[in-house]
């Protein structure tokens, strides 16, 4: 992927506090949580969604400068209600992270020991994967970014996952979801591209503990990457220092060395 950098600065300068204001969807458990809190902890106001509004609530609570509001990012008038919430309670949106999305638990409980073939699927199953993953990204990015133009710039993240989940046999819807929300990621790069509004993509680097898998494929949680591991690359990319990156491809098991060959340059 091609890249604009912006001002560099060593990788460990990263702590101080971020002005921005940002909406992460999906943010009341695993890996939405984790940047909602990074973000939060980081000095950033946060909007953090969930389809309870009362669990989103409860969840802002315990962060600083947060707050919880009720969305359902498969339904259009959902999504406007919710960002119209957002823009309002926050004093605008900086950074929209998307998120929020659904497993393959809900179509296979088993997946990881059982995995079941893509003629197995129940297509209410395979449909209600893509409305949320990759549908829900659409309809938050489109409810967003018009309102980002018009502030003059803004910053939009999509979360996704490694390459092999998106060929990996019995992984069917999810998959394909993820795999069309990168397709949809570039395009609207592509699309935003000199704007002042910058997209990237961002994923975990390996399987991680959150509530998409099933507990009994979870020994002591040693093979698998914590939740927090998106805390430092999401609030880098709230920063100064990531002004003008733009349709970016990062890896947050791998941040600390990707940031550190993109400061040392060419």
């Amino acid at each position: 992927m091609s890249s604009s950098r912006g001002r560099k600065a060593p990788a460990d300068d990263r702590s101080r506090d971020i002005p921005m204001k940002a909406l992460v969807t999906g943010g009341t458990s695993g890996l939405g949580r984790a940047m909602a809190s990074a973000l939060a902890e980081a000095g950033a106001k946060v909007a953090l969604t969930g389809r309870s509004g009362g669990r989103a609530s409860s969840v802002a609570a315990d962060l600083p400068e947060a707050v919880g509001i009720a969305m359902d990012v498969r339904d259009e008038s959902s999504v406007a209600r919710a960002v119209d919430q957002a823009w309002s309670r926050l004093g605008g949106i900086d950074m929209l992270v998307n998120n929020a999305g659904i497993g393959m638990r809900t179509v296979n409980p088993r997946f990881m020991t059982h995995p079941q073939g893509f003629w197995e699927v129940p297509a209410d199953g395979f449909r209600a994967v893509i409305e949320t993953n990759l549908t829900g990204y659409f309809l938050v990015a489109r409810e967003v970014a018009p309102r980002m133009l018009a502030a003059g710039g803004g910053r939009i993240v999509n979360i996704s996952v490694s390459d092999s989940t998106m060929r990996r046999a019995g992984f069917v819807p999810y998959g394909p979801s993820r795999a069309g929300s990168e397709a949809l990621s570039r395009i609207m790069a592509a699309d935003l591209r000199d704007t002042g509004v910058t997209v990237n993509l961002l994923l975990p680097g390996g399987a991680t503990v959150t509530g998409m898998l099933p507990q009994d494929a979870v020994p002591g949680g040693r093979r698998f990457l914590d939740p927090a591991v998106m805390g430092p690359p999401i609030v880098w990319l709230a920063s100064g220092d990531a002004a003008g990156v733009h349709d970016e491809r990062i890896v947050a098991a791998e941040f600390e060395h990707w940031l550190r060959a993109r400061n040392d340059g060419p």
